[in-house]
């Protein structure tokens, strides 16, 4: 799936200790709504992101954004498995791995 098929749709995203819902408006636009925040960023939280994408394969993006918070996300998405494995920088410099799951909302 590339991520310009992603346009228009909603996705659950869980890390477990962090859940999202994300809407993609296009392949560089996306807005999150934090669910469950985990202690990361508060719950509600709601933030549009511009988004910088490759494609590595069919199937499998590496996408990465900055937040307004600082935060720098970098994730891989495989749509084969359905999985999402995220490198975060935190505000504050401090580095976090996480490997998730997202289904499709809409």
């Amino acid at each position: 799936m590339s991520l310009e098929r992603m346009t228009n749709r909603r996705y659950f995203v869980d890390f477990g200790r962090l859940t999202l819902e994300e809407e993609y408006e296009s392949d560089e636009r996306m807005t999150f709504r934090v669910i469950k925040g985990g202690g990361l960023v508060p719950d509600g939280h709601v933030e549009t992101v511009t988004l910088t994408t490759a494609e590595i394969r069919p199937e499998l993006l590496l996408v990465s954004w900055k937040e307004k918070s600082g935060a720098v996300i970098v994730e891989v998405w495989d749509f084969e498995r359905w999985e999402i494995h995220g490198r975060f920088t935190l505000p504050d410099g401090t580095p976090l791995a996480v490997t998730g799951t997202m289904k499709q909302l809409d």
